[in-house]
């Protein structure tokens, strides 16, 4: 059974990264940490599938996964050849299997600057059957991990590979989503959660009040400040926030395609922009983001009908237009017992 929380989680979280990348607004990383909260429901999910299918759980997620990225890959990289950006090296067949940053050139790299998720997702998945019965055996010491790898780099100042670097800082997340499905969170009781959160997030604060990035309390620019904030918002409102939430149609769409939204946004953003700038139209204020969102909107809701239905391939299922369109069963009729008439008697006419 769906947990429809979790989908309320996911659909908010895809609709803030794509209000972000319009806007900029950096207040949107500190209200709502998105990213870390994906993969801590990523993490949580995959708990799920490995404890239900096993190792198979992590063919199943690539599954689901890469055949998008294929599509928007296809396009980019074929645009980058037929351009001359870009000539055919073997770093472009990491757009197949991105276990690392994979190759991007001219416009590209602004428009597929958000796929580090997917390199970084990808590992994750790849380490859970190994994580996973380490994290039951030593659950804490398994959730500090990573934060303790992100404390390290930030202090000492070390030079990290990318997908590193990506799993000290999102890797706490994914680990929490491992608490929040084997129930650890839960029997903490709110009251211990709260008290956690409260002493993650003081620190938190305190480190991204004092180490402010040239856009000022952007999470994005604040790695460390990021991952205590994220996970004591994760703390928050996977352990203590429990509400009761029924289905809804936008909520089975943006679930359905989330996928599709986050992998075609960025590149929709920044083809808007840059034209509305060389035809001189206004970028920021609210004239500017209004016309923007609204074009933004239009143009994903168009992407999402023309290749949305990859997801549902994808994942095995029927594919179609819009998800969540609910088909009537026809509910079989018992027939009624036959009811014996008697003859009636003949009528004459006088």
């Amino acid at each position: 059974m769906r947990n429809r929380y979790l989908d309320l989680l996911r659909a908010v979280a895809t609709v803030r990264v794509v209000i972000y990348h319009i806007t900029g607004w950096a207040a949107f990383t500190v209200v709502l940490p998105a990213m870390s909260v994906m993969f801590a429901l990523a993490g949580s999910l995959m708990a799920a599938s490995l404890d239900r299918f096993g190792v198979w759980a992590v063919e199943r997620r690539i599954r689901r996964l890469l055949p998008s990225l294929w599509v928007l890959a296809a396009l980019a990289v074929g645009v980058m050849l037929a351009t001359g950006t870009s000539t055919w090296s073997t770093m472009l067949l990491l757009w197949g299997f991105p276990i690392d940053t994979p190759e991007a050139t001219g416009w590209w790299i602004q428009g597929l600057s958000h796929t580090w998720y997917l390199r970084d997702f990808l590992w994750m998945v790849l380490l859970s059957p190994l994580v996973l019965p380490v994290y039951r055996r030593f659950p804490l010491a398994t959730i500090l991990t990573p934060y303790v790898a992100l404390i390290v780099i930030t202090l000492a100042g070390l030079a990290v590979p990318p997908v590193a670097q990506g799993l000290a800082l999102y890797g706490g997340a994914w680990l929490l989503g491992f608490a929040h499905h084997d129930g650890h969170l839960e029997r903490l009781g709110r009251r211990r959660l709260l008290v956690v959160a409260a002493a993650v997030a003081v620190p938190a604060v305190a480190w991204i009040v004092t180490h402010p990035s040239p856009r000022g309390w952007d999470l994005n620019d604040i790695p460390l400040g990021n991952a205590l904030w994220s996970a004591a918002f994760i703390l928050v409102v996977l352990g203590c926030v429990r509400p009761v939430i029924h289905g809804n149609r936008v909520l089975t769409v943006l679930n359905a395609r989330a996928l599709t939204i986050y992998l075609w946004h960025v590149p929709v953003v920044v083809a808007v922009t840059r034209l509305g700038e060389q035809h001189g139209l206004p970028i920021v204020g609210w004239v500017g983001v209004t016309w923007r969102l609204v074009v933004v909107t239009a143009l994903l809701a168009a992407l999402v009908a023309a290749v949305g239905w990859i997801e549902d391939v994808a994942a095995g299922r029927p594919p179609v237009l819009l998800p969540g369109r609910r088909i009537p069963v026809p509910v079989p009729v018992s027939p009624a017992p036959a009811v014996r008439r008697e003859p009636e008697p003949a009528v004459s006419l006088r």
